[in-house]
């Protein structure tokens, strides 16, 4: 029987970054789709046409095929997750767990991907798509948080006040971007020129966009202020400042796309942003908390007693 090599906490904590990375990376690659009007580049699904599995004849063929590729990559990354948990030493059910939800998720994804292409890009479809696409992302940092600590509960090490905006501030984080699906939904970039649009009016859901992004900034400054206030050293604290200069710089990217009539090009950095923002939040909130150290362990000494075990036996 195979047997799986034993790796390191610190090296299955780099698997884990791998797959956040290219969860957020798959994002914008499909966003790029959409831009380009590639969406609907393979009318079909799992095969690109009909009559085709793979097929690059067009440049939104191209596109898309290149998109459906680097989903691969993204399983991979997440198989190398689920199988890594499993090598690691010492081996933690929490963490097989998470790696199991990003499985799930990944399944999700491919088959609610390809009723999106079979229904022709419907916007709420599309709209779920990356609505999915965010709880990945939210389980893979989660997964690589607890990655980097030992196993056991954790504690706050922050006011009370502070963990409650800290949700509130998560929450709102959530709610930006799925205002923000409403006005894609709504507005010039539906992946194709005949794909239906949201029946609402573009400035309008802007507005409602902009107002619960301002909400969220606002929540995020009440909560760097409790943390400074009370003094605390959490890493909440250290991150907090990025997390501020994330969404300002987000904010004007996205009152500037607006203004120049929201251009392809800066459309794609917004999306890149939401995701940036999406993560620095996450992370802020995890740093809350504190947990235990993860024990020493001496990888090659434990797959040499593993050896003599199985030997003697």
């Amino acid at each position: 029987m195979v047997r799986l090599p034993r790796i390191s906490p610190r090296t299955y904590r780099w698997i884990t970054l791998a797959a956040v990375a290219a969860l957020a990376i798959i994002v914008v690659t499909g966003a790029a789709v959409r831009l380009t009007g590639s969406g609907l580049g393979c009318s079909d699904w799992p095969a690109c046409t009909d009559n085709q599995l793979v097929s690059v004849t067009g440049y939104h063929q191209q596109i898309e095929q290149i998109n459906r590729l680097f989903t691969g990559l993204v399983s991979v990354a997440v198989i190398g997750a689920v199988l890594g948990s499993v090598a690691r030493l010492p081996r933690r059910r929490d963490l097989i767990w998470w790696s199991l939800g990003l499985v799930a998720g990944m399944v999700g994804q491919i088959v609610l991907g390809g009723i999106t292409v079979l229904f022709d890009l419907w916007p709420p479809l599309v709209m779920g798509h990356f609505a999915l696409s965010a709880i990945l992302i939210w389980n893979a940092v989660v997964l690589h948080d607890r990655a980097g600590h030992g196993d056991g509960p954790g504690g706050l090490c922050a006011p009370v006040r502070a963990r409650t905006l800290g949700r509130v501030m998560v929450g709102l984080a959530a709610a930006v971007l799925v205002t923000g699906t409403v006005v894609t939904g709504t507005g010039p970039h539906g992946g194709d020129e005949n794909v239906a649009r949201l029946p609402f009016i573009v400035e309008d859901v802007a507005r409602i966009h902009s107002l619960t992004a301002w909400g969220f900034l606002a929540a995020t400054i009440a909560f760097a202020w409790v943390l400074y206030r009370h003094g605390t050293t959490t890493r909440a604290r250290s991150r907090v400042r990025w997390l501020i200069l994330v969404v300002v710089a987000q904010g004007a990217l996205g009152y500037t796309q607006y203004v120049l009539g929201v251009p392809p090009g800066l459309v794609a950095l917004h999306v890149a942003g939401s995701v940036a923002v999406w993560v620095t939040t996450l992370v802020t909130y995890l740093g809350l908390f504190s947990f235990p150290a993860e024990d020493a362990v001496d990888v090659r000494g434990s797959v040499a007693d593993e050896n003599v075990t199985a030997a003697a036996q």
